[in-house]
């Protein structure tokens, strides 16, 4: 019996392309006066070359420094003025800034944007201020924080083998601190291009209007050549890979197993069963690895099963993995632990699911990607990053669907892939604890 298919609500969305390269996506919403506005960059962790870690996230923060003709912390007081919120984030696959705005201040966030796509203010003081930001964040988020790192940082490096996807994404302080403004000239020009980017418009908006709005303040700006992305993918793994690593401020031992998995992109089919077998594996109380792991055998105080570095899904191209983690009391515990959790993947292989087991976790996982869309800025984002990375925003709209017709059987051939012999474990030594 097929499972019931909860519809998204019905998003209008409306596609044109700059003379310059860049893309734009409206999604007009009259139901509240706000709008969001997203410029997503083809540039991330990915993307750093060898010795210049932490990049794509250093020049994040430049791009806030002033741009083209607004003076340091200009944009910061423009948005707060309009009693808006902004911010910027980097992934191993893209770079997003945002800002979400009282509707009639919509021009005010396209030239904040439009502003730095021409020209961000990269000089030697900017360079050296941000650079001291981003080490003393690395300090406050990874070194001096229990699990700070723990496992994106970690587990990359023994699960892939290329500098692309196993290097520090945070950054070494000898790369950071070697990074100059010639560095950042050319990344800019290299990866900041329109024709790189992708901006996203949601919210209380006219179409014509905003139409040409961008063409006003984004028209402008030069056209230069998008690079050509990489293949970062890596064949599947064919050995069993493990390192040891020391946390001197966890109080307890952890471990992170990943797994190479299917391209999202190319194969979403075969994600959409990883993520509903992720779910089976540890969405709530009632999921398998909870019930076995922390409620009966009492061995882990928490354990996760997600895809993607950050644990969203939808964020990254290929690869990407599959991790399950867990904390646990008991130092000597760790091989029973990774025994218990082969066992409740090969269970699912071998015996299938319960009864109800799918719908629920099915309707859990697509409640809140419908939750999801309810925050203007959140469903900006979310079409944003599945035009960048899918090239069609409208998969947020269909995901509902293409995971209710997720079988059972594809979900046991997913379990049946997440091979002991092929996959890479991290353990974290313990050495906060008093």
């Amino acid at each position: 019996m097929p499972r019931t298919k909860l519809a998204p609500p019905p998003f209008e969305l409306i596609r044109f392309e700059l003379a310059n390269g860049l893309r734009v996506l409206l999604a007009p919403d009259r139901s509240a006066p706000v709008v969001a506005v997203a410029v997503l960059y083809d540039v991330g962790i990915r993307s750093e070359p060898e010795g210049r870690t932490g990049f794509a996230h250093l020049f994040e923060h430049l791009m806030f420094q002033g741009s083209a003709h607004l003076e340091k912390l200009e944009h910061f007081r423009y948005v707060q003025a309009s009693g808006g919120v902004f911010n910027g984030s980097t992934h191993f696959d893209y770079t997003n800034y945002f800002e979400v705005l009282p509707s009639n201040a919509l021009e005010r966030g396209l030239f904040l944007e439009a502003d730095r796509m021409l020209s961000p203010r990269l000089t030697e003081e900017n360079l050296a201020n941000q650079i001291s930001v981003v080490k003393e964040e690395i300090r406050v988020n990874v070194l001096n924080r229990p699990y700070g790192g723990f496992p994106w940082l970690e587990l990359p490096p023994v699960l892939f083998d290329t500098f692309a996807n196993a290097h520090n994404g945070y950054g070494d302080f000898v790369d950071l601190e070697s990074a100059t403004v010639q560095d950042a000239a050319d990344f800019f020009d290299r990866y900041y291009a329109p024709a790189n980017a992708v901006l996203v418009v949601c919210g209380d908006l006219d179409v014509e209007q905003t139409r040409a709005m961008v063409h006003k303040h984004f028209g402008p700006i030069p056209e230069r050549r998008a690079p050509r992305r990489p293949d970062f993918g890596e064949p599947p793994l064919t050995e069993l890979r493990r390192a040891t690593a020391t946390d001197h401020h966890a109080p307890i031992p952890a471990v992170a197993i990943g797994y190479r998995v299917a391209d999202p992109v190319d194969d979403l089919e075969e994600h959409l069963a990883n993520l509903l077998l992720a779910e089976v594996l540890s969405d709530g109380d009632a999921s398998r690895l909870n019930r076995r792991l922390v409620q009966r055998d009492r061995l882990v105080t928490d354990v996760s099963a997600y895809i993607g570095e950050f644990g969203d899904p939808f964020d990254e191209r290929n690869p990407t993995a599959l991790t399950i983690s867990a904390h646990y009391p008991e130092a000597g515990a760790l091989e029973r632990i990774i025994a218990a959790i082969d066992e409740e993947i090969d269970a699912v292989t071998v015996s299938g699911l319960e009864s109800g087991e799918l719908d629920r976790v099915c309707t859990r996982l697509t409640s809140n990607l419908l939750r999801e869309l309810d925050a203007v800025l959140n469903r900006t984002l979310n079409f944003a990053k599945c035009e960048l990375v899918f090239g069609r925003a409208e998969l947020v709209l269909e995901l509902p669907a293409r995971l209710a017709d997720v079988t059972e059987e594809q979900v046991r051939a997913a379990a049946g892939r997440l091979r002991p012999d092929a996959r890479a474990i991290i353990e974290l030594v313990a050495g906060g604890a008093r």
